[in-house]
């Protein structure tokens, strides 16, 4: 028997559980049709189990050098299953917590494949979704008044180099490791693959990163990335950058080879293992869309500002539209489709307002234009940097490498960017993320006290810089 709801989700990642929570708030009936579970990428896959990783990598990392701290311990040792044991921990019990606000919002859940089907004897329009439950059972037929598609995405990798889980992994077979290999190549040096590479040389990894452009993290600004290369080889990571791998020279046996091209001339990489980390694509294989409107471009849903595709009672968000691939933009842009669904007027997104987070060690965040957007956009810039190492709470910690980094319009000193790479940096963005919606101006962040000793110090000698007025500079 077809079911009628007012919206149906299909994908209950970050996304698309935010969506169905703000859709039920709004009085929606709501269902949401997954076939893995409830939490998507970001829960079990990305987000969060990474990051326990990466915590784990930073105790026993910090632990290793103790002494410095004035704490004298034995031999510090590694129990990798303990630390899967404690990440699987963590994942489990947010997953609980999003199948409790589920229930709380009365919201259904199907456990299967939703697929879109075009105009029928359900409705005369495309979006009757058609559910294979995971179970076996019959499929069920949902019929929604709208439609959010919320698929998310998954690894890329390059023609040649197929994932075997074994000697060539994506981030999603390397998070299931049951033991570290001795060496590694990680093949990308973005975001996915810096993490990766400091965790596990934090874990005692030779690692070595093959990227192909001329610099890591090519899409920060080019100060943040000169000064995560300096740091990374600090901690002993191989960084290899303008290499071209060369897929069709992959050997196997009992470890991983490799060759690159790098300024026209071919070196051999060898290793125990290889990590590809080259960007994400996305979900909308055998969804229906072909059953509708839709229109994809580059691999991707087109949608408008308030995320409606070609069909305007169709909608999607997150991943599977492209742009900036990141959970909290995914759960924002599901909140704007499901206030535009309930007839609300919701604030659209100004995706030069959103921070984005690395979460290696250190960590570097940002928010805004890079010094080289800004120039390009035509702005005459001025700019303000501090050091961490002048900051009392950074010595305190133990870590003072890295900046904050604040750039601003020299002719109406609007803040146009704010980056930092250094300890906690991710906690702190937030700060220049406020600033950024409020349309600040350097003074104004300056003339915000901030309480000594902390680490946001930064940000405040840092807005006073850029009119080279820094107190501990």
């Amino acid at each position: 028997m077809a079911k009628e709801y007012d919206l149906v989700i299909l994908g209950g990642g970050t996304g698309g559980y935010v969506a169905a929570i703000r859709a039920a708030q709004s009085g929606l009936k709501t269902a949401v049709v997954e076939k893995g579970k409830l939490g998507g990428t970001c829960l079990h896959k990305g987000c969060i189990p990474s990051k326990a990783l990466l915590r784990s990598a930073e105790v026993f990392s910090t632990s290793k050098k103790s002494e410095e701290f004035g704490v004298i311990t034995g031999e510090v040792k590694l129990d990798f299953m303990k630390v899967q044991e404690r990440k699987s921990r963590i994942v489990d019990q947010l997953h609980r917590g999003v199948l409790h606000l589920m229930k709380q919002g009365k919201i259904d859940i199907f456990e299967g494949t939703g697929r879109i089907l075009g105009p029928s004897i359900f409705s005369p329009m495309p979006g009757t979704v058609s559910v294979e439950m995971n179970d076996g059972s019959e499929n069920e037929m949902l019929i929604p008044k709208n439609v959010i598609v919320a698929t998310g995405s998954r690894p890329k990798t390059l023609p040649g180099l197929d994932i075997d889980g074994r000697l060539v992994m994506s981030s999603d077979e390397a998070l299931l490791m049951e033991s570290l290999p001795e060496s590694i190549i990680i093949v990308g040096g973005g975001v996915i693959g810096i993490e990766w590479a400091s965790m596990l040389q934090d874990f005692g990894v030779d690692v070595t990163v093959i990227e192909y452009a001329d610099r890591i993290i090519p899409t920060e600004d080019k100060d943040i990335s000169k000064e995560m290369q300096r740091l990374m080889k600090k901690k002993g990571i191989r960084i290899v950058t303008g290499a071209k791998v060369l897929p069709e020279t992959l050997r196997k046996g009992d470890t991983v080879t490799i060759s690159a091209e790098i300024g026209g001339e071919t070196k051999e990489f060898k290793a125990d293992k290889m990590l590809i980390s080259v960007g994400r694509q996305a979900n909308i294989e055998g969804i229906g869309l072909e059953n509708t409107e839709i229109v994809i471009e580059k691999g991707f849903i087109a949608v408008n500002e308030v995320y409606q595709t070609k069909e305007s009672h169709i909608y999607g968000i997150g991943d599977c539209i492209g742009g900036l691939q990141l959970a909290h933009v995914a759960s924002h842009e599901g909140i704007v489709a499901v206030e535009h669904i309930a007839g609300k007027n919701p604030h659209k997104i100004d995706y030069s307002l959103l921070s984005k987070c690395i979460y290696s060690n250190p960590e570097a965040a940002s928010v805004g234009f890079t010094e080289d957007e800004a120039r390009e956009k035509g702005h005459e810039i001025k700019i303000g940097k501090f050091p961490f190492k002048a900051i009392g709470k950074a010595l305190v910690y133990g870590e003072s490498d890295g900046f904050v980094k604040i750039i601003a319009d020299k002719t109406n000193d609007d803040i146009l960017g704010i980056h930092m790479i250094g300890p906690h940096v991710t906690d702190m963005i937030s700060e220049a993320g406020l600033a950024k919606v409020l349309d600040a101006t350097p003074w104004e962040v300056a003339r915000t006290i901030h309480p000594h000793p902390t680490l946001s110090e930064a940000i405040g000698e840092a807005a006073l810089a850029v009119d080279g007025l820094a107190i501990h500079a």
